[in-house]
């Protein structure tokens, strides 16, 4: 099959220190184990005057720039960001409002879609982040799933880790995910993978 006709899970992210990266990499690991679908990697620029003037139109390093022909075509998503005063960062905020288009088209509605973040500091706003990454993706008629505690990872975590999504705490800028955290983050990507394939079937 082409990259075009797999059927593959967007994990769409923006990241800029290193935490939400890799959280995205465990994420797309937990859902090629499934054997169901691919996992796509992508970002979205930064927001900035010069975005669409100077930057090359694929990033030098790391995941190419998401299009909405990707959004449109996942069998679900997994939408990650750093945390920014309680919220999902600028970028991926400015991406997802600029898809009126696929809102009207109703090209999201009962896909799964799962929310993942980062933040500096312990309690630096990862729980409201994750609520507010949802609700762009609920007005789109996605199926939000979480993280279950029957995931034993999530009641013994004191680093990152909810319910709502997965997380990373990158404490002093160390972006490396701690066991929980990474478990967390492929059981995570598991579950959209097999809520994806129980909705397709």
């Amino acid at each position: 099959m082409t990259e075009a006709s797999a059927p593959y899970l967007l994990i769409l992210y923006y990241s800029r220190s290193g935490g939400t990266v890799n959280l995205a990499r465990h994420i797309a690991r937990g859902v090629e184990r499934e054997g169901t679908f691919e996992a796509r990697l992508r970002t979205v620029p930064t927001v900035a005057a010069e975005t669409e003037k100077t930057l090359p139109p694929v990033p030098e390093e790391g995941a190419v720039y998401c299009s909405k022909d990707d959004l449109a075509g996942c069998a679900g998503l997994a939408l990650g960001s750093p945390t920014r005063f309680g919220n999902m960062a600028a970028p991926l905020k400015h991406f997802l409002d600029g898809t009126a288009d696929l809102w009207m088209q109703h090209a999201l509605v009962g896909k799964p879609a799962a929310v993942f973040c980062s933040s500096a500091t312990q309690h630096g706003g990862q729980e409201s982040t994750l609520l507010t990454m949802m609700v762009p993706l609920l007005h789109h008629g996605m199926l939000i799933t979480g993280i279950p505690y029957s995931e034993q990872a999530l009641n013994e975590t004191r680093e990152g880790g909810s319910p709502y999504g997965a997380s990373h705490v990158s404490v002093d800028g160390n972006a490396t995910l701690s066991s929980h955290e990474s478990e967390l983050a492929e059981a995570l990507g598991s579950r959209l993978a097999r809520t994806a394939a129980a909705l397709a079937a």
